[in-house]
């Protein structure tokens, strides 16, 4: 199996209800004897004598430098021994006969996952107080790809809009047919209720993006941004259709391995200015393909496997050629390895993306084994004046940690259609707790999540002589990214290695009896219990709403449903299905076979249509504390005492911003509060944006990781299918989110 990787989600520093955005290691070479070798033996944590395998020591450079071989080799060695039953699991899913059994081997392998306690769900985006002056449902809601982040068709009042308006708006989209139906609806709705419209959004953001090549990078704050520069082959409109946008066409063929698309004619490629450098032809998907797959920078795995001849290629045994993406005239065909039942909703993510080729060339690019990023002449993505533009907007100011102002571009195919003729990205580093409220009172951007600093200001403040909160504030609804607080199993890093920045307070036994404490599955399992996980969202976004956009699994648990009845075996016992069971509780059925504490899924949410969100199904201070006793036991036949006089010290790293510093304490005085002084939480601030991305989110390398425990991002899904949330955790270095464990 291989990766299919992609879009790690932006860290929840703003509470931004109406943006894109929801959301190493010290390198000191004295603080990386991190291995505890106490035994020989290779036994699981249920075995009836506890034990840790050998793993392999992390050796140095005589510059100090990691040795990424020793490195890899323990990595290897510690997903087995952690990870090891869930990628067997996972394993079985693509095995499958039908797609509603693959979906429920994939739940049965999440339910392994999380039983691992390597990370602890907690929230998602929405499900928050916040005020706005974009028309619901303008916007694409759909919940994988990049198009919920494109903003060309949002409509924008130059007032806030109120609660009772947004309701009569969204009952104008559930009536409408069409994304066009709604659009005009909307807009007579708005204009004859007072409202004016304007030809601008502004929102606010919290990381530049770090590169403007959008094949180039898997990350949220890169292609956020980027995605509102070009077109892909087809786009979802506001009611999360697939409508042609550079395709005007596609055929499927009867085998399911072969789609061929016509590329719209008479279509321009401009810089940043607006004069054309190139015409679109079906070669530019083919270049970008090519591209994707030589820069390496995280997607390429996501067709690995799927489009024929792509792991030969990346393996270096085979060229270019043999890879199944061909221009044919005016059309881009794909082939496939096999039918695949979400091909169509990876196109809207930015691996399909296309790009000029004489364009990328004329900065320096080249193909293939000759592709060189770091050489002197190549220019291409260095920053917004560096890509070609062929979709609704150029980028007209690129300042960094300040100002991005996307201006519509005149030669868009669709250029009439655009509502929005110029989004302005407006920065905020989160420092100040109710700027966003206040920026989005003020018209400076043009809608603001409420966290709890924010609500106490709208609850005594006016808007047009209306009390803000009971005339404005909504609840925003929630979506498919998954925010987890992250246990890190192979620490090698105890201050950012960028810098230095972050140092770990822990002496270097503490280190030690850390790490090897970490590696206990009951352990990281009582710590996740521990946590009061209202209390903990409530710092951010408020009693009141502080449940609601709680999570409880990694995929969301309505992600998918089974189409068919399906029997699978669940520890041995056939376990049948019913058609329009929800994955989640296919998870739950596993976990509670296992005979695990947690709610992953309850019948009773949602109005009884059941969910893994809005309620607390981790927080349980008694198993917490049975979990802790097991791993106090268990790590005593190592020689790892724990009790109140000798606890295990955690290093829970976090941003120092007024909502950061609430949260961080919840986290602290949760476990202390039930697991007693066994476990000591060393609270360390990171008291500028760049020292909190550098301690984790910025790390393209796990053992660049910089904390024992973090919630500094999250995961938002590629396409359609749960495997674009669990190839994540693939071992060998295949799955992205390895490297918050510090592994690969």
């Amino acid at each position: 199996m291989n990766k299919k990787l992609k879009f790690l989600a932006m860290p929840l520093i703003l509470a931004m209800a109406t943006s894109a955005f929801a959301a190493c290691g010290g390198g000191d070479a004295s603080n990386t004897d991190t291995t505890p070798n106490t035994a020989t033996d290779t036994g699981k944590t249920d075995d009836p004598t506890y034990s840790l395998p050998n793993f392999p020591e992390v050796k140095y450079n005589e510059d100090g430098e990691i040795d990424t071989v020793s490195y890899m080799e323990r990595s290897e060695a510690i997903y087995d021994y952690v990870l090891g039953d869930f990628a067997e699991a996972y394993a079985k899913a693509f095995e499958a006969d039908t797609l509603s059994e693959r979906y429920a081997l994939m739940a049965i392998a999440e339910a392994k996952l999380l039983e691992t306690g390597v990370m602890l769900p907690t929230t998602t985006k929405g499900g928050n107080y916040a005020i706005t002056r974009v028309a619901p449902k303008t916007i694409s809601s759909v919940m994988w790809g990049n198009d919920n982040t494109r903003y060309h068709q949002a409509i924008v009042a130059t007032e806030l809009i109120t609660a009772a308006d947004r309701a009569a708006l969204k009952g104008l989209y559930a009536d409408a047919e069409t994304s066009a139906d709604y659009e005009k609806a909307a807009k007579k709705y708005l204009t004859d209720h007072g409202y004016e419209l304007q030809d601008s959004y502004s929102l606010a953001y919290n990381s530049d993006p770090q590169t403007w090549d959008v094949l180039a990078t898997s990350k949220a704050a890169d292609s956020e941004a980027i995605v509102n520069t070009y077109d892909g082959l087809v786009e979802y409109d506001s009611k999360n259709q697939l409508q042609p946008a550079l395709a005007t066409e596609w055929t499927k063929s009867a085998d399911g391995k072969t789609y061929t698309f016509t590329i719209r004619s008479n279509q321009v490629w401009v810089d940043e200015d607006g004069t054309k450098v190139a015409d679109v032809t079906a070669d530019d998907f083919v270049a970008g393909f090519q591209h994707m797959l030589d820069a390496k920078g995280g997607l390429q795995s996501l067709v690995s496997g799927i489009v024929v001849g792509v792991e030969e290629y990346l393996a270096g045994e085979a060229g270019f050629n043999e890879v199944g993406v061909k221009a044919e005239g005016n059309k881009v065909v794909y082939t496939l390895t096999d039918d695949c039942s979400y091909f169509m909703s990876m196109l809207t993510y930015g691996l399909f993306a296309p790009m000029s080729r004489s364009y990328y060339q004329s900065q320096g690019g080249k193909f293939g084994s000759e592709y060189n990023a770091t050489a002197e002449d190549y220019n291409y993505g260095k920053d917004s004046g560096h890509i070609a533009y062929c979709g609704p907007y150029t980028v007209t100011n690129n300042t960094a940690k300040n100002t991005i102002e996307f201006t519509a571009n005149e030669k868009y195919w669709n250029a009439a259609k655009v509502n929005a003729k110029k989004i302005i990205w407006k920065y905020n580093d989160g420092s100040i707790t109710t700027k966003a409220y206040e920026d989005a009172k003020a018209g400076t951007t043009d809608g603001s999540g409420l966290n709890s600093d924010a609500l106490a200001l709208a609850k005594t403040e006016n808007y047009n002589s209306k009390n803000i909160f009971d005339t404005y504030v909504y609840v925003t609804d929630t979506d498919s990214t998954s925010y987890m607080n992250w246990v890190n199993i192979n620490r090698i890093s105890f201050a950012n290695t960028q810098d230095g920045a972050l140092p770990s307070p822990k002496t270097e036994e503490q280190k030690k009896r850390a790490q090897t404490a970490l590696l206990n599955q009951h352990f990281r399992l009582a710590l996740d219990m521990a946590v009061d996980r209202i209390s903990y969202n409530g710092a951010s976004v408020g009693a009141d709403l502080a449940a609601i956009s709680l999570r409880n699994s990694y995929t969301p648990g309505v992600f998918v449903v089974l189409s068919e009845d399906t029997t699978v075996s669940i520890n041995g016992k056939a376990t049948t299905f019913k058609t329009g069971t929800y994955y989640g509780k296919i998870m739950q059925a596993q976990i509670d076979a296992d005979g695990y504490a947690m709610k992953v899924w309850n019948d009773e949410a949602d109005g009884g249509i059941g969910s893994s969100d809005g309620y607390d199904g981790w927080h349980n201070p008694t198993a917490a504390k049975a979990e802790l006793d097991k791993a106090i036991a268990e790590l005593a036949q190592i020689g790892v005492d724990i009790s109140e006089e000798n606890p295990i010290y955690v290093d829970f790293y976090y941003y120092g911003s007024a909502v950061g510093k609430a949260r961080a304490n919840v986290y602290q005085q949760s476990i202390k509060s039930a697991l007693g002084s066994k476990v000591v939480v060393n609270l360390v601030e990171a008291t500028t944006a760049d020292d909190y991305y550098n301690f984790g989110y910025y790390n393209d390398e796990g053992w660049r990781m910089n904390y024992d425990l973090s919630n500094y991002s999250g995961w938002g899904p590629d396409y359609g299918d749960p495997q674009t949330y669990l190839d994540t955790f693939l071992g060998d270095g295949d799955g992205y989110m390895t490297i918050s464990l510090s592994l690969f």
